[in-house]
């Protein structure tokens, strides 16, 4: 893959704020702007609430590239050209994201995420870097009463975890925190249990959580509301937090649950991935097969709005036949009410609320079941938000 053939494709919410492209939109995928950071190789890509962030591996100065609402400061202080002493509100095109970085050009960021109005964002060999609202502790930092994010230019570190952090995931208001050592951490909003610490406080400092994590090596964490899964390394699940769509029904009848619960669901087989939105579920398990529960638009029809338990997407909606019998869902993500997935052929499934056109299907009405994107390129990663969704994608040229 050529470096420069790795580019940024939106779809989604219009005024071009969420997206950095230009026109009106209809649910059609559109370049994610036209500044330097089409040049780079985009190694991740987060949607938050009306805003993206977008990172490249590179080490040069600029790693990190935002667009969107920034009224939290979610993407850093953007100095406004016209009032030297003021910032932008909103960021129109990819902009530079700066961040406090001891070594520059020698510091790579691995990742990027977004919650409803704080960014994470983590770097190889100088911890995570939180951004945005922290009214909650969710940037891992003491809460401040009364403090203004509006043009704020705060960006906090942190690095006092026990190993290395390899994953980060923002859910609407709290932040999950995946190391090296399989141990997870959170902090933030913990009214519905969705910190997982026990209690349904907020918690402004990373804490490891327990309950049934306890000595499990967990390889994958996902949230985007607040609801939270984990993957073990053996291929078993975990859940925690918000329990009122039914996505942890499988082992509680309480809406709200505050530590960590294994899900011990028969029939999904090795749990390989797991997504994780507002209402629904799903998981990806090690023969590329995609199950989903909770509640809403699940990906098998108008008929099934609710489940308890996981229920199997037939893989032929995702292009298996007896032509084709080698096809599996090789990735699995979660906006806040859609899915996406992509199979290992390089091709990209959506299903959920098209809410604003972020499915990129080319018209606004909702999709019941996997429909196939087309776009100008071949996606290799994709990222869901509220009413957008960004694709990595390398070039056909």
């Amino acid at each position: 893959m050529a470096l420069a053939a790795l580019a940024a494709l939106a779809a989604g919410a219009r005024l071009g704020r969420r997206l950095g492209g230009p026109g009106p939109g209809r649910g059609h995928w559109t370049a994610a702007g036209r500044s330097r950071s089409r040049r780079e190789q985009i190694s991740s890509a987060a949607c938050g609430y009306g805003f993206t962030l977008l990172s490249s591996k590179t080490k040069d100065v600029t790693k990190v590239w935002g667009m969107g609402l920034n009224k939290d400061s979610q993407l850093g202080f953007h100095r406004s050209r016209k009032d030297k002493t003021r910032g932008y509100e909103y960021v129109l095109e990819p902009s530079p994201v700066p961040l406090p970085l001891d070594r520059p050009q020698e510091t790579r960021v691995l990742q990027v995420s977004c919650g409803r109005a704080h960014s994470l964002v983590l770097t190889d060999s100088e911890g995570v870097f939180s951004m945005g609202n922290n009214s909650y502790g969710q940037c891992g930092r003491k809460v401040v009463e009364d403090e203004v994010y509006s043009e704020s230019h705060k960006v906090h570190r942190m690095q006092d975890f026990d190993g290395r952090v390899v994953q980060v995931v923002c859910g609407q208001d709290h932040s999950l925190f995946l190391t090296d050592k399989g141990e997870v951490y959170s902090c933030g909003w913990g009214a519905d249990g969705q910190t997982g610490l026990g209690h349904y406080n907020i918690t402004s400092m990373p804490t490891k959580l327990g309950g049934d994590l306890a000595g499990v090596n967990i390889v994958q964490v996902a949230t985007y509301g607040d609801c939270c899964l984990a993957v073990s390394a053996d291929g078993g699940l975990f859940g925690w937090g918000n329990s009122e769509y039914l996505q942890l029904a499988s082992v509680t009848d309480a809406t709200q649950v505050n530590v960590p619960r294994c899900l011990p669901f028969s029939g999904v087989g090795k749990v390989q991935q797991a997504a994780c939105g507002g209402t629904g579920c799903a998981v990806l398990n090690g023969e590329g097969h995609v199950f989903v529960w909770g509640y809403g638009i699940l990906g098998k029809g108008p008929n099934l709005v609710e489940t308890a338990l996981p229920e199997l997407i037939p893989p032929t909606l995702f292009g298996l036949t007896e032509f084709n019998p080698d096809i599996q869902v090789s990735r699995v993500r979660c906006g806040l009410s859609h899915f996406a997935a992509l199979t290992n052929k390089g091709e990209l499934f959506v299903w959920g609320k098209n809410t604003r056109g972020c499915l990129g299907i080319g018209r606004l009405g909702d999709q019941y079941f996997p429909w196939r994107v087309t776009m100008p390129g071949e996606p290799v990663d994709v990222a869901c938000g509220v009413d957008h969704m960004v694709t990595l994608a390398k070039s056909f040229v």
